[in-house]
């Protein structure tokens, strides 16, 4: 499994990637030769379900990744719907709400972010005083 620091053993490695490609748990485990009970063991172990947490954050990475990259061509779509006059009044009313909506989810999430980042801060300081108050 790429990515992999060797702990696991190959069985394990295999089992987190049949897990990531089949829907459930059975499936997963006939895809690799072992028992249901058995991988459900161990998803149950420290290490392992630490190893498919990061695996699924990687898969997930490479999804945003790869929906990040068509944003553009997303855009670019919902701005020539817009602007098309021979399109339906409704797609391009469609269009406009769409790109209106998401600006905006974009600005609250800015926001979302920006006031995380000062209660970080605030909190990183209040350790700070603490520790040097003791």
């Amino acid at each position: 499994m790429k990515g992999s620091n060797g702990k696991l053993g190959r069985k394990k490695e295999r089992a987190i990637s049949a897990l990531l490609e089949h829907d459930t748990l059975a499936d997963a485990a006939r895809a690799i030769g072992i028992g249901e009970v058995t991988l459900w063991r161990w998803l149950q172990e420290a290490e392992f379900k630490s190893a498919f947490r990061d695996a699924k954050r990687r898969l997930l990475d490479e999804a945003l990744t790869t929906l990040q990259k068509a944003t553009r061509k997303a855009i670019n779509a919902l701005v020539s719907i817009l602007e098309d006059q021979g399109k339906p009044a409704s797609a391009r009313v469609t269009a406009a709400k769409t790109i209106l909506e998401t600006a905006i989810k974009g600005l609250q999430v800015e926001e979302l972010e920006g006031r995380v980042e000062q209660l970080e801060r605030t909190v990183s300081e209040r350790k700070e005083n603490r520790s040097y108050e003791q």
